[in-house]
């Protein structure tokens, strides 16, 4: 099996990371692509109590068993499927099934923390960095977590205040600096998308 290409896509919360790889894997085959989110990788903390649980700070980079998503991509891009985590943001716990990943030719890896992680990072023949405006990956993040998360306004504010841009401009933002491509208003920045997928129907026909 040739090398597979493997795509890290980092930005704040809400910064339109989803779209960016959805338009992605529209412009290659899908069949050629797997996905890998690093935030399935969130740690199990089914044996603490739910108000402890919501007292995490999901932000911090130690939230994530990121050692365990390193030996997926490894697997994967040695030819062997993977069984993903799935996540219950609702309750900040693992479920008991899984999600079987099969290697492809593009391995795509997305979340906030993925290029601030060394061990990710040095996998990653392309780094991308979606980046948006604070005030607009707020409001994406309430609908978010106001539509699907079960969550309260009050809440969703509090947490944006105590974890979410203090970790943001601690390890999200500086690892920027990583990045080979930035891509401005996310997935709607047509012109740099449309950039990206071309740069790697090249990078895959010289393979």
């Amino acid at each position: 099996m040739t090398e597979p290409l493997v795509i890290g896509v980092a930005g704040g919360s809400g910064s339109g990371k989803s779209t960016v790889v959805r338009e992605i894997v529209r412009g290659v085959a899908p069949e050629t692509v797997s996905q890998v989110r690093h935030d399935a990788y969130y740690r199990n903390f089914d044996h603490l109590p739910p108000e402890e649980r919501g007292a995490i700070n999901f932000d911090h980079p130690d939230a994530l068993e990121t050692e365990l998503l390193v030996r997926h991509v490894d697997a994967l891009r040695a030819g062997v499927p993977i069984e993903m985590p799935v996540y219950d943001f609702r309750t900040h716990c693992r479920q008991p099934e899984t999600i079987a990943v099969h290697p492809t030719r593009i391995i795509l890896i997305d979340g906030i923390l993925v290029l601030a992680e060394p061990e990710l990072r040095n996998r990653m023949d392309i780094r991308v960095f979606v980046d948006t405006d604070p005030d607009v990956r707020l409001l994406r993040r309430l609908k978010r977590d106001l539509a699907d998360r079960g969550r309260s306004l009050d809440s969703v504010l509090r947490q944006y205040e105590r974890t979410v841009r203090p970790m943001h401009r601690e390890f999200v933002e500086p690892s920027k600096r990583w990045a080979d491509i930035i891509i401005p208003q996310g997935g709607h920045n047509r012109v740099a998308v449309d950039m990206l997928v071309t740069k790697m129907a090249s990078i895959l026909a010289a393979a």
